[in-house]
């Protein structure tokens, strides 16, 4: 059954025996999703452990100017917005996704009565939810304790890929127009933080980086 296989790559259910993962799929969906489709709403009322199997999803928030302040950005297989389900609140954020997506939904009433009671479920859980904590911490120290340099500089440094973004998919990261974006790594240019070759930039000196966000 393809619900039990994909069920079975999931990191918190890896250890759970056949019998355990026929239960656990008697509880849960498996949908398809287009590129741009959203999955919930900022506000929505969650009720399944939102689990992705397929594709890319952004969670983000939209600030009073309409523009999208990412949260953070989910890969296969990942479990989604575990916070809300546990304590019992509306989704503080909006999902869509940017490419074609299979999501697992699990009924949350059901897998807290029926699974979280498994010690290993239950630490392979709470340690995935301390992961979107520190996420969060991160995001709320890039858009609101830092300056404009300051967050650029912490994110390409933290983020590896980061500099081989977008310039523009960049700039929304960081809640900064394409043209603050591109002041800010003059100014990194001009510190010798950064160096710039066929319009690539590079971290030459990370320590400096660091001064500038800790």
């Amino acid at each position: 059954m393809q619900i039990i296989q994909e069920l079975r790559k999931v990191n918190i259910f890896e250890n759970l025996s056949e019998s355990e993962l026929k239960l656990l799929s008697s509880f849960c969906v498996r949908k398809s999703y287009v590129n741009g489709e959203i999955v919930f709403y900022e506000k929505d009322t969650p009720t399944s452990l939102l689990i992705l199997i397929m594709g890319t999803l952004r969670v983000y928030k939209t600030n009073p100017k309409g523009n999208e302040i990412i949260i953070n950005k989910f890969y296969p297989t990942s479990l989604v917005a575990e916070m809300p389900l546990l304590e019992n609140i509306a989704y503080p954020a909006s999902a869509t996704f940017e490419s074609k997506g299979v999501m697992l939904e699990i009924d949350f009433t059901r897998f807290k009565k029926e699974f979280l009671q498994n010690s290993e479920v239950a630490f392979r859980f709470f340690k995935s939810l301390s992961q979107k904590i520190k996420t969060l911490e991160n995001v709320i120290a890039l858009n609101v304790v830092l300056d404009s340099t300051s967050r650029v500089a912490k994110y390409i440094c933290e983020n590896k890929d980061a500099l081989k973004m977008k310039h523009s998919e960049l700039a929304q990261y960081l809640d900064m127009t394409p043209e603050t974006l591109s002041r800010m790594f003059k100014k990194l240019l001009t510190l010798g933080l950064v160096e710039k070759k066929n319009a690539e930039y590079k971290i030459v000196n990370k320590e400096g980086l660091r001064v500038l966000f800790e």
